[in-house]
């Protein structure tokens, strides 16, 4: 399965730089993925991408023509990305996991369509640990989002514990921003643990992979809260250290 893995993950993750990496303005970059969407279009019609992304496309043409890849996926994950561009803020959090839905869930439920997996049980794990993994990361960026002008925290979260957008563009750290950090942990937190028995369902490699994918995520939260929820200061981050324990995690989920 290996390459048609890479193939998903360097398409997403290429995208995803022409998002948010670089110098380029808002304009530029919504060409850029214009651009690139076509090459998408050209690969699913037989035909050949541009060269400017061809060691991108050519070899995911190749993986969805032997897995037959549900296009749409793909085009759902280009549709957050340009999302990203235009929108900086999320009213409440269904409105934040239907951006989910297309920024994140997606590779799951094509990783578990290269190993035939499609039940519905399988496919709401897979969403609510692609989701999770999609909310720690904002809860682990506030440093970084904040400098691009993106407040992922809900804006009725915000309301909730008496926090303006503004604080949050500026990370400013104060007690009613550590406090909705910790329910948006809380919460963050049951939602991966309720995906997590997926990781029981995925063959070899696979299913060691998630479980590390898992227990890394849960990590992270477990980070903020040794920081008592100030990742408005500090980005809370995986080091060396952290593997063994990892490791030691994802043998006790396989027990």
């Amino acid at each position: 399965m290996r390459p048609a893995v890479a193939a998903i993950y360097h398409f997403a993750r290429t995208a995803d730089d022409l998002a948010d990496e670089g110098d380029a303005d808002t304009a530029e970059r919504q060409a850029d993925l214009r651009a690139y969407r076509a090459d998408l279009r050209a690969i699913e019609s037989g035909r050949s991408p541009s060269p400017r992304w061809a060691p991108v496309f050519e070899p995911l043409a190749r993986a969805m023509r032997q897995h037959r890849l549900p296009s749409a996926l793909l085009h759902a994950l280009l549709d957050a990305f340009e999302q990203d561009l235009v929108k900086t803020a999320y009213a409440d959090r269904p409105e934040l996991l239907r951006y989910c839905a297309r920024s994140a869930n997606p590779v799951g439920r094509l990783l578990l369509h290269l190993y035939g997996i499609d039940d519905g049980l399988a496919l709401q794990r897979s969403d609510s640990i692609c989701t999770a993994l999609q909310l720690i990361n904002f809860w682990q960026d506030f440093t970084r989002d904040g400098p691009r002008g993106r407040v992922y925290a809900p804006e009725v979260d915000l309301y909730r514990f008496g926090i303006s957008r503004e604080q949050i563009l500026a990370c400013a750290d104060n007690p009613p921003a550590r406090a909705m950090i910790r329910n948006l942990v809380d919460w963050t937190e049951a939602m991966m643990l309720s995906g997590a028995p997926l990781a029981q369902r995925l063959p070899g490699r696979a299913g060691w992979e998630l479980r590390l994918v898992i227990q890394g995520g849960l990590r992270i939260l477990e980070k903020i809260r040794a920081m008592q929820y100030a990742s408005l200061n500090e980005r809370p981050a995986l080091t060396a250290l952290d593997y063994p324990l990892l490791a030691w995690r994802a043998l006790r989920m396989a027990a």
